[in-house]
């Protein structure tokens, strides 16, 4: 990898007068991903898989959308590919502090509490974006893939107690997910990918997974393991995300997305 950095740095001319590059070993993103830095300023390098240009290259373009909407998320700076090398690069400005889970600790349940609304709030203008016309309707892509998991399910070892009740309560309450908004969703959108500083929200990372339809698919994570972290972040972040007028039928999609068992298959495979 040396030696890419080094032909990256000659050729691409936001990197060329960085006084340190440093390797990042966090997350699970198949990305390496550099910290470039500069006497007054630090760069997130991402160098991926020429294969993966495409995506990328749909990531930058959310992100730069999500500047106008005033979301405090990483800032697009340059994106390109190296055909020689094989791969493709994205840089972005890089987000001083550390991520939700690694500061609670530290925090008090009021500090938790407001970090959390301010991050519903900044959720709530990620949503504002629209998908592609092209794309399919929410509820027709979310049910193929609840029913394929579903058949994962039924052939894994790992059974839940009363599974058929569950199953049947998707089932008879799937219709609330039609002619649901077909939203930018960051899908990922957890502790560990808030970046706190000076005990404030200061933004949100990681868009790899990224994808489009119903907003309150967001806020799956929260129940699969946020509530436990910090109860007071996941309130804020539900209050917040409604500025404090929590709709009823939030409740009925969110227990109708966790009901659903792709949680369970994606832990048993992953």
């Amino acid at each position: 990898m040396d030696n890419v950095l080094l032909t990256l740095q000659k050729k691409v001319s936001c990197l060329a007068n960085a006084s340190k590059i440093e390797k990042l070993n966090k997350g699970y993103s198949l990305d390496e991903k550099y910290i470039v830095s500069f006497h007054d300023r630090k760069y997130l390098l991402r160098i991926s898989d020429l294969e993966r240009y495409e995506r990328k290259k749909a990531e930058f373009q959310i992100l730069n959308k999500l500047c106008d909407l005033n979301v405090q998320s990483p800032k697009p700076i340059d994106l390109g590919i190296n055909n020689e090398l094989r791969i493709c690069y994205s840089i972005y400005t890089f987000i001083e502090g550390s991520d939700g889970i690694e500061l609670l600790d530290e925090l008090n349940n009021h500090q938790q509490l407001r970090i959390g609304f301010d991050a519903g709030i900044q959720l709530s203008r990620m949503h504002f974006l629209k998908a592609p016309l092209s794309l399919g309707s929410w509820y027709e892509r979310a049910m193929a893939k609840h029913y394929r998991y579903l058949e994962a399910y039924k052939h894994c070892d790992i059974k839940i107690h009363n599974d058929e009740k569950i199953i049947d309560f998707i089932e008879r309450s799937k219709h609330w997910l039609k002619d649901r908004p077909n939203h930018f969703q960051h899908d990922d959108f957890h502790l560990g990918n808030i970046i706190v500083q000076d005990n404030k929200y200061a933004g949100v990372i990681d868009f790899d997974n990224f994808d489009w339809g119903d907003p309150i698919h967001d806020f799956v994570k929260v129940a699969l393991f946020q509530r436990e972290l910090s109860v007071p972040f996941s309130t804020g972040q539900i209050k917040g995300y409604f500025n404090e007028e929590v709709p009823e039928t939030f409740w009925s999609l969110y227990s109708i997305y966790n009901a659903m068992v792709s949680s369970l298959v994606v832990t048993i495979y992953s």
